[in-house]
């Protein structure tokens, strides 16, 4: 079957079966690569609908057929791959459709930098942005439940998204939102394909409510598995929150409305030096008290690297000239000659209403480290302050596209524990990444526990290869011991999705089997991603950048 000729007599967007654009779409920002048949760039609904009837006609007679949506491809996970037809958000489905006061309606392709530039101009923000939030868009954003460097006060996309228009696998679009009572009862007593889906979705949460609460991960942010405990209890229901984290496995997101929040008017950081892994404890329970809106970190790795490839930062800071960037950068090494290299920087960032309240928080910052034998530096001015937020989000694409004989390896990018755990926790995970000789930076969000290590590896030499599964084993075996979540806020993709049968167990997993059966009978969404993966699978198609 010629596939691009048959979608193209049945849809007004673009096809595209070219050698150039299935290459572009064969990568995300993960370590893999999945060649498509066809990408398809829908113009409207109906492209939609017409893509997944078609599929589902065709699928017995050619069982390679499914769908995958992608927005921006920023994914770390192999996420929006799929070796049949890719659907593109960004060409037509970007528009920003409603923004009234704390709420917004958009298209799923809109990038998130063009959306935060509407919010902005009247004071709202949606606050669960990811690092690369340069570069996402938000239906990749609800898809892996993005989380980012404000989630420690404001949480994640689900705590902000209020209904999904979603095109299920009959073909339809139907809007998805919290119901209960004679609404609820009403949809569960159609006879159709929506009170089907409704009634079989209720009693599987009714009927294993116990399990499914007793499985919700014990950490403050978990992007893994679906979120059967999040989705109702047993009076109400809301299957916008399973597609919510889904990675476009139960549907395709349509449209989205969010709940934004109002900007706070000032903001400063502190940034804190660490030597030793064993102050995290005291420094940890010493910070939180403060409720800073952001408290991140990177390591001395991280650190070298942005001084190392500083002029690349010129443009993201701000800087007008590299003398001007240069004496940015005098405070940093004057601590690291008086102070030493530190393990880790820490950077605690507040928002409040005045500078005043600011000035005051950062002043009980600095009293309450006294003592604690760690170097506090204030930002002084905003190109101070965006130069540590440019190190922490840049330094994945530094990586990326600087060390040029070696390729990014993010396959242990985004585990967490609780906070506390964090002192005991850290030793014995780099006690692991050095076993295996590997070369790696670690940033992450330090009030939550959450990080992620990156490895720099030579992706053509079979012995490296090896090492990511064993890796990979002996770190999420650690993560679990300390009842963590093997993803906090990257999704599982073909990387973690094998993974999931050994952190839910076996009951758990064969929830998640009947969800994905229910929403997708015949494996038509984004297939290979939450069940039915094999880490086989995700190694055969690991390619160096």
């Amino acid at each position: 079957m010629d596939l691009a000729a048959e979608i193209k007599k049945i849809i007004a967007g673009d096809v595209f079966a070219d050698e150039a654009t299935l290459k572009k779409y064969s990568r995300d920002a993960s370590l893999f690569s999945v060649k498509p048949q066809i990408v398809v760039f829908p113009k409207n609904i109906d492209d939609i609908k017409s893509v997944v009837k078609f599929v589902n006609k065709n699928k017995t007679q050619y069982p390679g057929l499914s769908i995958t949506a992608r927005s921006a491809g920023t994914d770390m996970t192999g996420g929006p791959l799929n070796e049949s037809i890719i659907l593109d958000f960004t060409k037509y489905f970007n528009k920003l459709k409603k923004l009234e006061g704390e709420y917004a309606v958009v298209e799923p392709g809109m990038f998130y930098r063009d959306f935060e530039e509407e919010t902005l101009k009247q004071g709202t923000i949606m606050p669960s942005y990811p690092a690369s939030k340069s570069l996402c868009a938000l239906g990749g954003m609800v898809a892996n439940n993005a989380g980012g460097e404000k989630s420690l006060i404001y949480g994640k996309t689900i705590d902000y998204v209020e209904e999904l228009k979603v095109i299920l696998s009959d073909g339809e679009e139907y809007r998805l939102q919290d119901l209960s009572g004679p609404e609820l009862k009403a949809k569960i007593q159609q006879s159709n394909f929506e009170g089907q889906l409704y009634n079989r979705v209720h009693a599987l949460l009714d009927k294993n409510y116990d399990l499914i609460q007793k499985a919700k991960p014990n950490v403050s942010k978990n992007s893994s598995g679906y979120y059967l405990w999040e989705a109702g209890d047993r009076q109400s229901l809301n299957l916008a929150k399973l597609m919510i984290g889904a990675q476009g496995t139960l549907g395709i997101i349509t449209e989205i409305k969010m709940r934004l929040v109002k900007t706070k008017q000032s903001s400063g950081m502190g940034v804190v030096f660490v030597k030793n892994l064993s102050q995290l404890s005291g420094l940890i329970q010493k910070v939180l008290p403060l409720k800073p809106s952001s408290f991140e970190s990177f390591d001395y790795k991280t650190l070298k690297l942005a001084i190392r490839f500083f002029p690349r930062l010129l443009k993201s800071i701000g800087a007008k000239n590299l003398f001007s960037l240069g004496l940015s950068f005098l405070p940093d090494l004057w601590t690291i000659l008086t102070f030493g290299m530190p393990k880790l920087v820490l950077l605690v960032e507040f928002e409040e209403n005045s500078q005043e309240e600011v000035a005051s928080k950062l002043s009980s910052l600095s009293e309450a480290l006294k003592g604690a034998g760690v170097k506090l530096l204030l930002a002084k001015n905003k190109q101070q302050t965006n130069k540590y937020w440019t190190m922490r989000r840049e330094s994945f694409n530094l990586l990326r596209q600087k060390v040029k004989d070696k390729s990014t390896a993010p396959f242990i990018d985004d585990v967490i524990v609780l906070p506390e755990k964090l002192p005991e926790f850290l030793p014995k995970l780099y006690e692991i990444l050095n076993k295996y000789k590997l070369n790696y930076t670690i940033a992450g969000h330090m009030g939550n526990g959450n990080f992620h290590v990156i490895p720099l590896m030579n992706l053509e030499d079979d012995e490296e290869l090896q090492k990511i599964p064993a890796a990979a084993d002996e770190v999420y075996k650690l993560v679990l011991d300390f009842n963590g979540s093997i993803s906090a806020e990257h999704n599982d993709g073909l990387i973690r999705s094998p993974y999931l049968l050994k952190m839910f167990g076996a009951e758990v997993y064969e929830l998640f089997k009947q969800t994905k059966n229910i929403f997708d009978p015949n494996n038509i969404f984004n297939p290979g991603k939450k069940v039915g993966a094999t880490m086989k699978y995700a190694l055969e198609h690991i390619q160096p950048k």
